[in-house]
């Protein structure tokens, strides 16, 4: 399947031995890597609706335009996913990034679904690369070669500061030769470090722990759904992401847009389409009134709601990075999404106490409200890619760590 083209930006990379030790600068194998560890403030290229449909579909140059704002107003950690838009997110960031110094932002990538060879399959979309009907465990480390040589191609540059695993399926947090051939790309210095990163929907969580224990030596980062409206079930893997020196970047921290405060309160209306009016009827309402009562602690810190609960998510153990996403809302008179984006990037430096942090968690409690996605008492069988039956050596875990038994 071949290997990545970096002779010549590795030889430009050679040239530039001045950066300090504090820009990450580190020799790997025969090459030179200037890397920065992922930001607290990050823009993801599900942002815009092209790729995720959240608000209106932007342009190709507005939505290259978005990533400009973003770095330009101080974002210096960028997000990406091979299987957005089958590899043109990843086009579109790099021509946003063309002529950036290399050195001065952070580029997470993201792999996991098989669109070269997979078929999709309706709203359940591609395949991961792990589907038996693709490929055996012997065919990892050629396809995890491959699609990270790929994506590097399309995003322009010759390595990632952060590669993650993207919503694996049960083997993606149970395969030696999987997190053997991702330690591979690591080696070969394609990327400095590994993650992993659940999804779509929430869950997911006694996998994650699993895979913290037997993989820990291989994983830097997790991305997982957090916000003051949603801190169940994630808030339960925190303090064991914190314990095996897992840092944590956090997605959906502003909950379908309810903390961009400027949905049009209950009646809002959604462009067809739209991923959110997938979501219980009611829910806008019901998040914004929790939302209103935590604005007064908001108010207290002069915070606005995004930075209210950006700063909720990173008050707590783990967490170092927060990626909203960023959404055009439709119809006239509607907040530019820019305008957002700049307001996210000035994030404060103030972190909640323990207190506050728990006076929104109580507000904002969600335990029990969804069914969660992964291992699940409710399935004897695995119909799904991201579902699939509870297993004994889980359920020891979670009393183990008492998390509970109702899985």
């Amino acid at each position: 399947m071949g290997g990545c083209k970096f002779e010549k930006i590795s030889t430009l990379l050679g040239r530039r031995l001045g950066l300090t030790a504090s820009s990450g600068g580190r020799r790997q194998g025969q090459r030179i890597l200037f890397t920065m560890d992922p930001t607290t403030t990050a823009y993801g290229t599900w942002s815009g609706g092209r790729f995720m449909h959240f608000g209106e579909t932007l342009s190709e140059e507005r939505f290259i335009g978005c990533i400009e704002t973003a770095y330009e107003a101080g974002v210096r950690t960028f997000v990406t996913s091979d299987v957005y838009g089958n590899g043109k997110a990843d086009e579109l960031l790099g021509k946003a990034l063309q002529g950036i110094e290399r050195g001065s932002y952070s580029l997470v990538g993201m792999i996991g679904h098989d669109f070269y060879e997979g078929q999709r399959q309706g709203s359940k979309g591609y395949p991961r690369f792990t589907d038996p009907e693709l490929r055996g465990p012997e065919g990892y480390a050629d396809f995890i070669q491959m699609a990270t040589c790929k994506e590097l191609e399309r995003c322009g540059t010759d390595h990632f500061d952060l590669l993650m695993l993207h919503n694996p399926d049960e083997l993606g947090y149970t395969s030696e030769p999987l997190w053997q051939a991702l330690e591979g790309v690591r080696e070969a210095g394609l990327t400095r470090k590994l993650g992993i990163a659940p999804g779509p929907a929430n869950g997911f969580s006694l996998d994650l722990v699993y895979c913290l224990e037997k993989f820990g030596s291989s994983l830097d980062w997790a991305m997982l759904i957090l916000n003051p409206l949603e801190p169940w079930p994630v808030g339960l893997t925190l303090p064991l992401c914190e314990k095996h020196g897992v840092k944590v970047m956090t997605r959906v921290v502003d909950y379908g847009g309810v903390f961009h405060d400027d949905l049009a309160g209950p009646e809002h209306v959604f462009k067809p389409g739209d991923h959110r009016t997938y979501r219980p009827e009611g829910w806008v309402q019901h998040g914004m009134e929790k939302a209103n009562r935590m604005r007064p602690l908001a108010e207290k810190h002069g915070l606005s709601m995004i930075h209210f609960a950006s700063i909720w998510n990173l008050s707590h153990p783990a967490v170092e990075s927060v990626v909203p996403t960023f959404i055009q809302e439709a119809g006239e008179g509607a907040r530019l999404i820019e305008d957002k984006i700049r307001e996210f990037a000035a994030m404060p430096e103030l972190r909640f106490t323990a207190e506050e942090v728990e006076f929104a968690r109580s507000i904002g409690d969600n335990t029990g409200c969804m069914t969660l996605k992964g291992a699940s008492k409710r399935h004897a069988t695995s119909e799904r890619p991201d579902e699939w039956p509870m297993r004994e050596d889980l359920l020891e875990l979670a009393g183990r760590h008492g998390l509970g038994s109702d899985w």
